[in-house]
């Protein structure tokens, strides 16, 4: 069963782990990696990634990118959606904040922030706003 346009954005709200695609090369099935990623219903998709990754110069080249995310209880549901790349900006403190927030237990969180800051070096993020949608609940039926 299709889920409604409110279901759907609900269910992208929640902190599930996506699967980004986005095409690298014509030739090849788009890179596919999991991700973490943030969303508010009625607003944009996204994600925090290091400038000079892979992901991030097949996003800028396509000039787009789809996510999917799905879980298995108590119902086998999924959401997808792609869109335009609406807007890029450099990574911060209160973003590694608000994303680690999301996925991570509250006595984790800082300390996850701190190895990004010191270990990982640069990340930026890339907001999506979603055109196209996929959902269904296959339990719902």
């Amino acid at each position: 069963m299709v889920l409604s346009s409110e279901e759907r954005e609900q269910f992208l709200a929640e902190p599930h782990i996506g699967a980004l695609a986005v095409v690298e090369r014509p030739d090849r099935a788009p890179l596919t990696v999991p991700i973490w990623y943030q969303y508010t219903p009625g607003g944009e998709l996204w994600v925090i990634t290091e400038p000079n990754s892979r992901k991030a110069k097949a996003i800028e080249a396509a000039g787009r990118f789809s996510l999917m995310v799905q879980r298995l209880e108590p119902t086998v549901r999924y959401v997808s959606v792609e869109g335009p790349v609406v807007r890029t900006r450099p990574g911060s403190y209160e973003l590694t904040w608000e994303m680690a927030s999301r996925y991570l237990p509250a006595d984790k969180v800082a300390g996850y922030v701190e190895y990004e800051r010191t270990q990982l070096g640069e990340h930026m993020a890339i907001h999506m706003r979603p055109e196209r949608w996929l959902s269904a609940d296959m339990g719902a039926v």
